[in-house]
């Protein structure tokens, strides 16, 4: 196949300029080797593990493939305590918790995302990923050098043209471009006035603009069309999350997979009820009765500890009323297969679209 843009497929190493994004809670092992072993960059999130077993997952990876993969952290700040702060989130929730018939006052369970730190960093160091991806930023800088003399290629997500421009004047290789379309967390790290997010199709070509590193596009893109677009508009390649979702190697709830089938008549909002910050999701009864950004949620990432035992509850009944049901603006575009050959159907349905070379 021949592209338009050739720099990330030459940066990273790989036939097709199509990434999955790393998805916590949904993304596996298999997947992320089957997309690699297809010719794209599979994606490994590290959110959804400790260090022990982000080691074991890296180890299946790579028995698995032996192609360039991405491993992915997130980069944000442990909130300091704020009880005031989650009693206040647990009122909210306690007409809930009557309405089940749980306990309102019951001890919750320990719920978050663990940031980059030196632990996590040994493991890159051990197992050599082709590619390390940051979300909420970068590491602070004594950790960013040590990831950089593994070899590792370097990308991270921004949201603005500001953080675009922090990004590269940091030594990042390419920088993700991640449009207000997009599922899941938003990238967001200077600032979190959502009202000023901006769309995928407007966000390209101004990161483009502005710096010298190949762009990646991502949010709204799920077909073949989407891919050809952002070419179009400057990108060396794309990132696809939600369209993953959607093949046997997700590892998501069966009301999550139902979501998706029904996406045509569901709508997606930017919420932080589930977090504390800005995701991404279907739209479910928390959502409409709070409001999709409420200011009570507490600071990422302990909000959920109050939501597990409603989420909990909720899905033994078969209901997703607590649940986050993280998807893109383009999940009506998707459809079922294999992450393998959804990456290798992603890409000739693209090059059927993009002018001659």
């Amino acid at each position: 196949m021949s592209w338009p843009d050739t720099r990330l497929l030459d940066l990273f190493g790989i036939e097709l300029p199509i990434i999955q994004a790393p998805m916590a809670g949904a993304t596996t092992p298999e997947m992320v080797a089957a997309v690699s072993n297809a010719g794209g960059l599979g994606s490994l999130p590290s959110a959804q593990y400790s260090a022990a077993a982000l080691q074991d997952a890296l180890a299946l990876v790579r028995g698995a493939t032996t192609r360039p993969i991405n491993v992915n952290f997130c980069c944000h700040t442990m909130p300091q305590a704020d009880p005031v702060g989650q009693m206040q989130w647990r009122a909210r929730l306690a007409p809930y918790y009557v309405e089940t018939g749980l306990d309102p006052a019951a001890p919750l369970p320990t719920t978050g995302r663990a940031p980059f730190d030196a632990e996590f960093c040994t493991i890159v160091e051990s197992f050599h990923p082709e590619v390390v991806s940051f979300h909420f930023g970068l590491p602070e800088p004594a950790l960013l050098d040590r990831v950089k003399n593994t070899g590792a290629k370097i990308i991270a997500s921004a949201t603005n043209v500001s953080e675009a421009l922090w990004l590269a004047e940091r030594g990042v290789d390419a920088v993700i471009a991640m449009g207000y379309e997009a599922g899941g967390h938003r990238g967001t790290f200077l600032g979190d006035d959502m009202a000023t997010q901006i769309g995928t199709i407007a966000l390209v070509p101004l990161i483009v603009d502005a710096i010298a590193l190949p762009v990646i596009a991502a949010g709204g893109i799920a077909d073949g069309r989407g891919i050809a677009a952002s070419f179009a508009l400057g990108a060396a390649g794309v990132q696809i999350g939600t369209a993953y979702l959607r093949t046997p190697e997700a590892k998501i709830p069966a009301l999550h997979r139902r979501a998706l089938d029904e996406a045509a008549t569901r709508e997606t909002a930017v919420t932080n009820l589930f977090t504390g910050r800005p995701a991404r999701g279907f739209v479910n009864r928390l959502m409409r009765d709070l409001g999709p950004l409420c200011p009570l949620a507490p600071a990422f990432p302990t909000a959920g500890s109050a939501l597990a035992p409603l989420r909990a509850q909720a899905e033994a009944n078969g209901r997703d009323d607590f649940t986050n049901l993280w998807a893109g603006q383009a999940a009506p575009l998707t459809r079922e297969m294999g992450s393998g050959e959804l990456t290798q159907w992603l890409a000739e349905q693209a090059q059927r679209r993009l002018p001659s070379q």
